[in-house]
């Protein structure tokens, strides 16, 4: 898992939106690509688009959606334009303030980056969304301060 996500409803065309525009923005400039697929577990969600339009500050894109039905409870795959991929734990709309944060600070641990072995050497930190921060269609947990 590359990071935790926690929308506000069930609704797709309400919820990823807000949250491809904050995977995309997230990262060095040089290295924003659109996400262009969006992988869902069907029965995490009410309805089933095979598209969803997003309306970004510079363009308006088209992602494309796919439904599971085998995927893991909770799992959200993005894929960029040049192949990258982030693993989203989605934590259900429905779930506790306390219990869903619980899940993003556990989430957060777990995807942290690991330190390069080489200050120089920043191809090796994994680029995670929890840096995203929160946007207009969820929560996104913050990464806690590396010690």
């Amino acid at each position: 898992m590359d990071g935790a996500w926690w929308p506000r409803s069930v609704d797709p065309a309400v919820e990823l939106p807000g949250l491809v525009l904050a995977l995309q923005a997230q990262g060095p400039s040089d290295e924003h690509s659109p996400i262009v697929h969006i992988m869902l577990r069907a029965t995490d969600w009410d309805a089933h688009p095979r598209r969803l339009r997003v309306d970004g500050p510079e363009d308006t894109r088209e992602v494309l959606l796919s439904w599971f039905g085998n995927l893991p409870a909770g799992l959200l795959t993005a894929i960029y334009a040049d192949g990258r991929r982030v693993d989203l734990l989605t934590v259900p709309a429905s779930t506790d303030d306390a219990a869903a944060r619980a899940a993003l600070e556990t989430a957060a641990r777990m995807s942290a980056p690991e330190k390069p072995t080489d200050p120089r050497d920043r191809s090796r930190t994994r680029s995670t969304a929890q840096n995203a921060g929160k946007s207009d269609g969820g929560r996104l947990q913050e990464q806690p301060p590396a010690r």
